[in-house]
């Protein structure tokens, strides 16, 4: 077998593959014996027709097409591995001359990785936020835990803001109730706003036993979108009373006996949730910075197929959770479909090129992924996905996706490296240092942010998938 490299563009290439006819014997051998199991000859035993009866019979054209079918994968592999290409996703192969009993040639088409040449990284700088806990903060912490200790007592008077109303409802669209416009013993925080649009100016002033009537657009049901009358009753009235700040709360909120104990610990929480932050921002800063230096072309089969996954993922899954469509969705984020394609892209080609960059980087650091290391990682996938760490792992097994999460703790300790080697500062203009346990960690996550969003996405599918996984398309030209 002969075979020659053409570069298209950095990112493809073509193949042009010779193959002597005897080295198709194997794969012609094998399609006579399948063509034998398959069809039935008078005369003949099934599975002993003779290879001259089957080329009279069907043709030898069918036998050759099977054989070429069954032998492209092998001699595409072969010439992969002469070219030492790094190939991604499936060829487009042309069968260019079929010659019988002299000659197969074929060419094929296949993105590949770019050749990346790492910058000089050691000279990045970023800003970061500043780590600070002030007393504001600590008496929001600690108010957020007073509001879930509040308790509710029934009071006669007209209700007013952050009072829990009891109260009985009824939708009406064009004069007609709604089938699921009803609702009774509903409990609703004035000021919250978590119902209807108009419903605090309707209840606020109501002693129980009053009624009101709103006008307000629907926000779902059958009538989602369209402008309902909605007759409002309050059945009671209830004022929320939040505990004493005192050691008794402290006692009773949490495993401290004094409230400036409690106090110290949200500080301490506080400081580390901000630090934590911290160290995420600098990481995100950091490998912006590193994207920019980079030159790293992106395969346009590569980028669409991202693109296609990432899409799929927010309509079929994350948004079908939500109980959204995509058009619901961006009036909600109030973006046009064209301004959503483009952020979608935008965020596609970020994933590609991280992923390229840092796998380059692992290449050239040599850096190697541990079992604890991975052991680690899968822990923390595990609790992010609400599975088991026994139930993730075992999907992941199952799923042939380990070399995806090897690939992923690799990264992280390539991006930890380059933000090692940064200058990181805050808005006061301190040097910060980001050594410590977690540093990798984060970088895990930091890296995995910037590619794609599903469990296997395009890009990892496509660089972790050999070239002979299926076998290539074709299309004979002869």
């Amino acid at each position: 077998m002969k075979s020659a490299v053409e570069t298209l563009n950095p990112t493809r290439v073509r193949l042009t593959v010779e193959v002597p006819f005897e080295e198709l014997k194997d794969s012609l051998d094998a399609a006579y014996k399948k063509i034998n199991d398959q069809v039935t000859v008078k005369g003949f035993r099934k599975g002993k027709i003779p290879a001259r009866v089957i080329d009279q019979r069907f043709g030898r054209g069918a036998v050759l097409e099977e054989a070429v079918n069954d032998a492209l994968p092998k001699f595409y592999t072969e010439a992969v591995n002469e070219g030492e290409l790094n190939v991604l996703g499936q060829p487009e192969v042309d069968i260019k001359e079929l010659k019988d009993g002299e000659l197969l040639s074929f060419t094929a088409e296949v993105d590949i990785r770019p050749v990346i040449e790492i910058p000089d990284y050691t000279g990045i700088e970023v800003t970061v936020d500043a780590v600070g806990v002030s007393d504001e903060d600590i008496d929001k912490s600690v108010d957020e835990l007073r509001e879930r200790f509040a308790s509710t007592s029934a009071v006669e008077r007209a209700a007013a803001e952050g009072d829990v109303v009891t109260i009985d409802l009824e939708a009406k669209v064009d004069g007609e109730v709604l089938e699921d416009g009803v609702a009774s013993d509903v409990q609703y925080t004035i000021g919250s706003g978590e119902l209807l649009e108009g419903i605090d100016e309707a209840v606020t002033g109501l002693e129980a036993g009053g009624e009101a009537t709103f006008t307000s657009q629907l926000k779902g049901g059958t009538a989602e979108g369209k402008d309902a009358e909605v007759s409002v009753k309050v059945t009671q009235v209830a004022s929320r009373e939040l505990p004493d700040l005192d050691d008794e709360f402290a006692q009773m909120a949490s495993e401290f006996d004094t409230l400036e104990e409690l106090k110290a610990d949200s500080r301490k929480r506080l400081g580390s949730m901000k630090q934590y932050d911290q160290a995420t921002q600098a990481q995100e800063r950091v490998l912006d910075e590193l994207l920019k230096l980079a030159e790293v072309p992106i395969p346009e089969k590569l980028l669409e197929d991202e693109i296609k996954t990432r899409k799929h993922n927010l309509e079929h899954h994350q948004l079908g959770q939500m109980g959204l469509d995509l058009p619901k969705y961006l009036e909600i984020q109030g973006k046009t479909e064209e301004e959503f394609d483009e952020e979608t892209k935008e965020q596609a080609v970020k994933g590609i090129k991280t992923q390229f960059i840092l796998d380059e980087l692992v290449n050239k650091e040599k850096l190697n992924v541990n079992q604890e290391e991975l052991t680690e990682h899968l822990m923390r996938r595990a609790q992010s996905s609400g599975m088991s760490p026994d139930q993730f792992a075992q999907a992941v097994v199952e799923g042939g996706q380990v070399p995806m999460l090897v690939g992923e703790v690799a990264r992280g300790k390539a991006l930890a490296v380059v933000v090692e080697a940064a200058k990181v500062t805050d808005t006061n203009g301190e040097v910060v240092d980001l050594q410590d346990d977690d540093e990798t960690d984060e970088a895990d996550e930091t890296a995995g942010t910037a590619e794609a969003s599903s469990d296997e996405t395009a890009t990892e599918a496509a660089a972790d998938t050999a070239a002979d996984d299926d076998k290539p398309e074709t299309k004979n030209e002869g």
